[in-house]
């Protein structure tokens, strides 16, 4: 493999970051399963990287650890070069399904992009949220809403939009068929 290249899968990141932290703060896998109300065979699965975890437990999880999420997938020797393969790429989804995000960057710290999956009637979270980012997305197929401080804007294929992720916000499907979308997040904070 050329120099600069991730040799790592993101799913291996995340589950050594998981484990490091776990051990630095002298927890068990049942001791923090239990802290974040999940199993912990979920949770050896996450820190061997043999399953993708859902945007809710990566969220617990970073509660639990007071770190942001794109820290949990920062890598300490982010590559140069990363090429994003389908099939190879670590997903994110929402408990009980819905969203379903495919993370095409490496965790760098500076900037996360992700293709959205989302189906008929499915929102990236139940209420919107803030955070200290700037978000711009474009539609790839279909026709997402995206609901920015209070406001709906109503995309369609090959529409765009940019907003200060401090406004709440959040991603709907209001149309019968599933829609795709690019967001990239600068600073990450998925």
């Amino acid at each position: 493999m050329p120099k600069g290249v991730s040799k790592k899968g993101a799913a291996e990141v995340l589950g050594d970051r998981l484990r490091d932290l776990r051990k630095e703060r002298g927890l068990t896998l049942r001791q923090l399963a239990a802290l974040i109300d999940v199993s912990p065979g979920l949770l050896s699965q996450i820190e061997n990287g043999t399953t993708d975890p859902s945007l809710t437990t990566v969220r617990k999880l970073a509660d639990a650890f007071g770190t942001s999420m794109a820290d949990l997938f920062t890598e300490p020797d982010a590559p140069a070069v990363h090429v994003s393969r389908p099939g190879e790429r670590h997903r994110l989804g929402a408990s009980g399904g819905g969203i379903l995000y495919d993370r095409l960057t490496p965790g760098r710290g500076d900037l996360e992009v992700l293709l959205g999956h989302l189906d008929q009637g499915e929102a990236t979270s139940a209420e919107p949220w803030a955070h200290a980012s700037t978000e711009c997305a474009l539609v790839l197929s279909g026709t997402v809403t995206v609901e920015v401080g209070g406001r709906d804007y109503r995309l369609a294929t090959g529409e765009s939009i940019t907003f200060d992720s401090r406004l709440p916000h959040r991603y709907l499907n209001r149309d019968p068929e599933p829609a795709r979308f690019v967001v990239a997040i600068t600073p990450p904070n998925p």
